[in-house]
């Protein structure tokens, strides 16, 4: 059964101490109640950075352990789409991307060395920046290296619907959570009791999304803000499912999600956007996860407009190493890769989760992991 959760009459303050200690009682007595560990996972770098830069795993029951699961556009980003974005920088057209796909490495090397190297690579802050930039440069193809979940897929269309400058086009790394955490469920060594599912996507999909996987998984699913109260507040929801044996829903961010989600925004994702199998890096090949442009738009397709020569080369010996795929997974924390704050870092890295701001290995070592407050 889906809800809509309510504050109650009461302002509700999202960084109250008195608050947070009320709700952390009350997650001590559900696992109480529980009687054995739970495993629970969020799939939204923001979680992570609430979770870590507030502290909150310190202060959370002993056997309620919460990971983060396929929650990073950037991380999941294959190292061919990267690959496609740099040859296209090498042949001299303009890329515009975000700032956290900047410095993510391909097979031989990232945007970052391909600007370098002399090549025309901006950061962006959105789909129609990079828009204007073709407008101011009319005789230069200018093309969008567009990452994100829904959130930031839905505005790559709005861009494409509003009769963008015939300069511009678009390299689609968009990717859709649902199918991922249908992968997650299925994954044999996943033991997850429920899930934190992200709140600012719901605000495009609307929560009403997660009741087929709820159903068809029998695991519960809680929709969650991004502060220390909306995160604690989220998961007392999730351990009740958990203890009363319920495969329930629930939108514990009110505020700013609804059961349909923004219509006009979903009207525009589909009908720009088709969904494909794809691979996820460092996870898997996952089906229809993958947003492309669909056939009204191919013409700003940059796949379809360019031959993108890619000729991969040899991947760093480091990256064998590299567990960032089970860390996506849930399988494991970033501390135990032996390359974690060692070989690789923010300034070198060795794996995609150590160079976003929402990937977990970057936040692991900017707020200290799982630190004992």
């Amino acid at each position: 059964m889906a809800t809509n959760a309510e504050s109650g009459d009461d302002e509700l303050q999202f960084r109250d101490p008195e608050k947070a200690e009320q709700l952390t009682d009350e997650l001590e007595a559900l696992m109480d109640e529980i009687g054995e560990p739970v495993n629970v996972m969020h799939v939204c770098g923001s979680h992570e950075q609430a979770i870590a830069k507030f502290g909150l795993r310190s202060i959370l029951p002993d056997d309620l352990t919460v990971r983060m699961g396929p929650g990073c556009p950037v991380c999941v980003t294959n190292m061919p789409e990267v690959d496609e974005a740099v040859a296209l920088a090498e042949e001299g057209k303009i890329v515009a991307t975000y700032g956290d796909m900047f410095r993510v490495p391909g097979t031989e090397k990232s945007l970052a060395d391909a600007r370098d190297e002399g090549a025309d690579v901006r950061v962006v802050y959105s789909a129609s920046e990079a828009a204007e930039i073709a407008e101011e440069e009319p005789d230069r193809e200018v093309i969008f290296f567009a990452t994100g979940f829904e959130t930031t897929a839905a505005p790559t269309a709005a861009v494409l619907t509003s009769d963008p400058p015939e300069n511009f086009s678009v390299l689609s790394a968009h990717k859709y959570v649902p199918p991922a955490m249908e992968v997650v469920a299925e994954m044999p060594d996943t033991d997850v009791d429920g899930f934190l599912a992200a709140g600012h996507a719901a605000t495009i999909t609307g929560y009403g999304l997660f009741e087929d996987f709820v159903e068809e998984y029998d695991t519960p699913a809680v929709v969650g803000g991004f502060e220390p109260i909306d995160v604690l507040y989220a998961l007392a929801r999730l351990l009740e499912f958990i203890r009363d044996d319920e495969a329930g829903l629930e939108n514990a961010y009110p505020r700013c999600v609804s059961r349909e989600g923004n219509v006009p925004a979903k009207e525009q994702l589909w009908e720009v956007f088709d969904t494909t199998s794809g691979e996820w890096r460092g996870i898997a090949e996952i089906p229809d996860a993958n947003l492309v442009l669909s056939e009204d738009y191919a013409h700003f397709d940059a796949r379809e407009r360019f031959d993108i020569d890619v000729d991969p080369g040899a991947a760093d010996p480091l990256t064998e190493d590299c567990i960032c795929g089970d860390i996506m997974a849930g399988q494991a924390d970033p501390d135990e890769c032996e390359l974690f704050g060692e070989e690789c870092t923010p300034q070198d890295p060795v794996g995609a989760c150590m160079v976003s701001s929402e990937g977990t290995c970057k936040i692991w070592l900017e707020y200290g992991g799982q630190p004992d407050l």
